[in-house]
């Protein structure tokens, strides 16, 4: 599985190997320790792999035994036996071995095999090529986008606010209402004048309901480094089309991420931000709707975002 990753993508991912030699198994800290000893005649690889290969044929071994077919096996990888037996016997690789396994448990990692991927664990059956390149990876390319902090309030409440969205079916011009949202009308136009939503595809595109866009990775999973709070009120709802919202995972979690209507959608009041709306005669219902315009929604780019004061 990794080694199909490591080759389909040398230049993106980089494998870190850590131990957790789990003290239910009697043998688990002397294969630790016999790996790093092979590492310590640089074969850690090989014999790393060599354990996991012939696990079946040593699991039932002693302590004893095991450690005499270990031996062995590091003659057969043209070590010297020697060095390896007193290395993997040290007290120094005994005390490294209970410490990988301290460093795991502090971690809250409680079963091997365990994946991390900067610091969260995902799921075996995710570590695909073909996931790796529609998901980690694109979610990993828009790091260099995001911020660290919530921009400061830089908008003018004695101006009005219209953005347009230059994309390849048409210009769509939203007014932001500042009034009613003024955290995400600021957050809008600082991501917009900062280029976060050039280039940006309609990720996920609904007949009758809504098209939603606002995340780089194309993935729906992007977010702009911070959150914010939701900021609703009971004097406006989803009750038109051409309404645009802030997409969220929570009350707290307003990010980058907006949604154009369709069509009324009251199921939605109270629980996303309303912060604009499309301006004109542009029927965004139907300009989204037909078949012919989804086929291009679902590649469609912002090839610009131009905030008007």
């Amino acid at each position: 599985m990794l080694t199909q990753l490591l080759e389909a993508f040398p230049d993106q991912i980089r494998a870190v190997y850590r131990h957790f030699p789990l003290n239910i198994h009697d043998k688990a800290a002397l294969a630790t320790q016999a790996s790093e000893a092979a590492g310590l005649q640089d074969s850690f690889w090989e014999m790393h792999n060599l354990l996991y290969a012939e696990q079946t044929n040593w699991k039932d071994f002693s302590t004893d035994e095991f450690t005499n077919w270990a031996v062995e096996q590091a003659g057969i990888l043209g070590l010297d036996t020697a060095q390896f037996e007193t290395d993997m016997l040290s007290e120094e690789l005994a005390a490294f071995a209970e410490q990988t396994f301290n460093d795991a448990v502090g971690l809250g990692i409680n079963q091997t095999p365990t994946f991390l991927m900067d610091g969260a664990s995902i799921e075996p059956n995710y570590l695909t090529p073909e996931i790796f390149e529609s998901y980690f990876i694109p979610l990993a390319e828009m790091k260099d986008k995001m911020f660290s902090d919530c921009p400061e309030m830089t908008i003018n409440s004695d101006q009005n606010y219209t953005a347009t969205l230059v994309t390849e079916i048409g210009d769509i011009v939203i007014g932001l209402n500042h009034a009613i949202a003024p955290f995400t009308v600021n957050s809008f136009v600082f991501l917009a004048e900062n280029d976060f939503y050039d280039n940006v595809p309609f990720h996920r595109v609904l007949d009758g309901f809504m098209a939603q866009s606002g995340d780089p990775s194309g993935t729906g999973y992007g977010h702009p480094g911070y959150y914010y709070s939701l900021e609703v009120t009971q004097d406006l709802g989803f009750d038109r089309e051409g309404l645009v919202a802030m997409a969220n995972s929570g009350p707290t979690a307003n990010g980058s991420q907006f949604f154009i209507t369709f069509a009324p959608a009251e199921h939605l009041n109270g629980s996303y931000t309303i912060f604009g709306e499309v301006l004109g005669n542009c029927d965004i219902g139907r300009l989204f709707s037909s078949t012919k315009i989804l086929a291009a929604a679902e590649s469609m780019r912002h090839n610009a975002s131009r905030i008007h004061s």
